[in-house]
């Protein structure tokens, strides 16, 4: 497997993942899918071929470590439904950790959908303050 940043010539294979999602999921409180161009989300969606095979662990592994290497300090995650008990067991392997709940924040199939806010420090996180270019201590 190969994991690598999107380019333009994946838009219509990123939409057709992205908007499976859309209209099977509750990741996304999206109910039409966006066109190919319209796509802006910054997550991680699995095909459904490939749902339970550790893709998605790897894949938020590849963010971490990227945006480590940025020097950033903080990831934040937005889980659409407290029950996606596979999303929310992957983020915690990972490091993450539940910061809030917010009850009944969508409407989707019917029913209204919570989202989960976790939150994994990269680096020092908040144990340094933060230094490089431009940046006044």
């Amino acid at each position: 497997m190969i994991i690598r940043a999107a380019s333009p010539g994946d838009a219509a294979a990123v939409g057709a993942i992205y908007g499976h999602h859309v209209l099977n999921g509750l990741g996304t409180f999206e109910e039409i899918p966006p066109s190919d161009a319209e796509m802006a989300e910054e997550s991680v969606y699995i095909h459904p071929d490939c749902i339970g095979q550790g893709l998605g662990k790897k894949l938020v592994s590849k963010v971490i470590e990227t945006c480590e290497a940025m020097g950033l300090r903080q990831l934040v995650a937005v889980i659409g439904d407290s029950g996606n008990a596979g999303s929310l067991g992957l983020h915690r392997s990972l490091g993450f950790t539940e910061i809030g709940v917010g009850h009944g924040f969508g409407f989707k199939h019917g029913r209204w959908v919570d989202i989960v806010w976790m939150q994994r420090a990269l680096g020092q996180g908040e144990h340094a303050p933060p230094s490089g270019p431009g940046l006044a201590l």
